[in-house]
């Protein structure tokens, strides 16, 4: 039988009785904490064992009692910063509700924590507080007509785009806030005036300043409600089609 990876027996409290070796000194949420804590500061590059072992007053090697590679390491951390969902469904809510509710505090965990984003996903999420947020995305669509199939899809589709709109903004300094006025989208409404010709790109010229040029429009927050609302839109048609 295949056995749980040690740091999900930690994160789980599955871990079997008698098992030999000394006691820990540290909980692996702690060491999660101090791990975010340093890329909140620094950034995820400042992530390392010997970095995380150092904050928790560990030696690398004793680290490795806790995570056996960098890359459990990250899925600890990220488990950390997300927290539980917290969510509270009233009965008798809209679905459509619901999950702009869901949608948007989960979006709110990753603004908070932005490091979150570039962490790279080698394997589907096995954490607590993961999971929890997947249950949590499927109760917001439970009094849906739709297969349990569809429900999942649709969630993992709408998270999907939550997290990469949270990356590509903040790649692009387009995050969370009304731009400053030497921001990145002031510079580009200025470039695109100047590389883009109307003639030969005359949807692309009037989609430019029309999406940008509001000085006092939060574009990550304007763009987030109009992307989460095309796909609610769209469920919103399967489930009709489903009745």
């Amino acid at each position: 039988m295949i056995e749980l990876p040690r740091y999900l027996q930690m994160l789980w409290n599955r871990e079997p009785e008698g098992r030999r070796g000394p006691k820990p000194g540290r909980s692996i949420t702690q060491i999660g904490t101090a791990a975010g804590a340093i890329a909140d500061a620094h950034g995820l590059e400042a992530v390392s064992m010997k970095s995380v072992a150092a904050a928790v007053g560990f030696t690398t090697m004793s680290l490795y009692r806790y995570v056996d590679s960098k890359d459990e390491l990250f899925a600890v951390m990220v488990d950390v910063a997300y927290g539980p969902p917290d969510l509270h469904f009233e009965r008798g809510e809209r679905w459509r509700d619901r999950m702009t509710r869901w949608a948007t505090t989960i979006t709110q965990r990753r603004l908070a924590h932005p490091w979150v984003t570039d962490v790279p996903q080698v394997a589907p999420p096995l954490t607590p507080n993961a999971i929890a947020w997947m249950e949590s995305g499927l109760e917001a669509l439970e009094d849906t007509p739709l297969t349990n199939q569809q429900r999942l899809s649709a969630m993992l589709a709408i998270d999907g785009w939550a997290q990469n709109h949270v990356r590509q903004s903040l790649q692009m300094g387009l995050g969370a806030g009304p731009p400053a006025p030497d921001s990145p989208q002031g510079a580009y409404l200025q470039f695109i005036g100047m590389l883009i010709d109307p003639a030969r790109f005359p949807r692309l010229a009037a989609a430019g300043p029309d999406a940008l040029d509001d000085d006092d429009e939060d574009f990550f927050a304007e763009e987030f409600a109009r992307g989460l609302g095309l796909f609610l839109d769209g469920l919103e048609a399967v489930i009709a089609r489903s009745r």
